[in-house]
């Protein structure tokens, strides 16, 4: 694969459709890259210039991966094997904690992490060869880990669905967790397996406010579709849980309850929340988004943020980094409790396993062979 060098940016003003303002420069390069204005126009373009500044054409290049399960061992972390079909992310959301992983294809973790995307469209045959190898200890694999299996390619490039025929083909549990209402397309694939005890997924809400959804995650679903996303689910049979993720505070953590009631109205039985999460190069780019969308209130979530993460932008521990700590992150998790409570979510009927007893290995030679025994 080669790969396309990043283009740093300056920080400062928004791009149509992107959730980053800019694109930070890559941390594992000796030399830097500034872009400066030389006051001369683009004579071969007949676009307004500030059009030309404001659009960024997203582009997808394929990756062949050498493996596609990833396994963790994180003490935080409820899942010990995820698949991510895609790297980078068409939703563009500003806090993706994921964004700082394009350093390591040369790019920049800003705009470059939601417009240069990489498909993996061998990812069916190469789960294949894994759940075939001899020893495979069967455990739920967790699609939309990183990136969200259902963005926007996924209606085009369908490797998500081809991972699930796999999965459904081997009866082998999964979960999902998407902000996307595309999730309704595979109703076909998920619905069975959930009534064998085999599936579950969740959406992502982060707000149900349309204009700071449009804002914070440019390219998802908005809100109200991912309601109707989890009465869908619900409606077919497929076990459904809520995610507030992220809690910004003073952005979005004011609409915690109206998310939770929301979701138990449209049949979610589980629900999670992570705080806001700033790591490496998220920090500035949250900042930057902060100074342009909201500039009035700016300073006072970010002495919020560091005053949830001991003084600064952020805090890497285990069992720290989800959900923070100090007065304001002990508020949340109290509010949360008592909302779970109050619109009947997380009770002990909603937390079944899913099920490890009916997978099958599909066979190493695609079944062209009879086995001996």
């Amino acid at each position: 694969m080669t790969s396309l060098p990043a283009s740093p940016e300056a920080p400062g003003g928004s791009k149509r459709g992107r959730g980053a303002t800019f694109s930070p420069a890559n941390r594992f390069r000796e030399t830097t890259r500034e872009t400066v204005d030389d006051g001369w126009p683009d004579a071969d373009s007949g676009e307004d210039e500030d059009a030309r500044s404001r659009q960024v054409r997203t582009t997808v290049t394929i990756q062949p991966a050498r493996t596609i399960v990833t396994r963790n061992d994180s003490p935080d972390i409820p899942f010990a094997q995820s698949i991510n079909p895609y790297q980078g992310c068409e939703h563009g959301c500003i806090y993706c904690y994921a964004r700082p992983s394009h350093a390591y294809l040369d790019l920049s973790p800003g705009l470059d992490f939601e417009t240069r995307l990489f498909a993996k469209p061998n990812a069916a045959a190469l789960l294949r060869e894994e759940l075939a190898r001899p020893g495979y200890v069967v455990d739920p694999i967790a699609l939309g880990t990183n990136t969200d299996p259902y963005q926007p390619i996924e209606r085009e490039w369908k490797v998500t669905r081809s991972v699930l025929e796999v999965l459904a083909e081997t009866g082998h549990p999964f979960s999902i967790v998407t902000k996307s209402a595309l999730v309704l397309r595979d109703l076909d694939l998920i619905a069975p397996m959930a009534a064998r005890g085999l599936a579950r997924v969740y959406l992502s809400i982060t707000t149900l406010d349309a204009d700071l959804a449009r804002k914070l995650e440019p390219r998802a679903s908005a809100p109200a579709r991912r309601v109707e996303a989890l009465r869908g689910l619900a409606h077919a049979g497929v076990p459904t849980g809520v995610m507030v993720a992220p809690v910004i505070p003073q952005l979005n953590d004011r609409d915690l309850e109206a998310i939770l009631e929301a979701a138990a109205g449209a049949g979610a039985r589980e629900a999670g929340w992570i705080m806001l999460r700033l790591p490496r190069e998220v920090a500035p780019l949250f900042r930057d988004w902060l100074a342009t969308h909201y500039p009035d209130r700016a300073a006072h979530v970010m002495s919020l943020v560091q005053d949830i993460r001991g003084g600064r932008d952020y805090d890497s521990r285990f069992g720290a980094r989800m959900k923070g700590s100090g007065l304001f992150a002990e508020l949340i998790a109290k509010r949360f409790a008592l909302a779970c409570r109050r619109f009947g979510l997380n009770e002990e009927r909603a937390h079944r396993p899913l099920d490890r007893t009916q997978f099958v290995a599909p066979s190493r030679d695609g079944g062209r062979q009879a086995t001996l025994f």
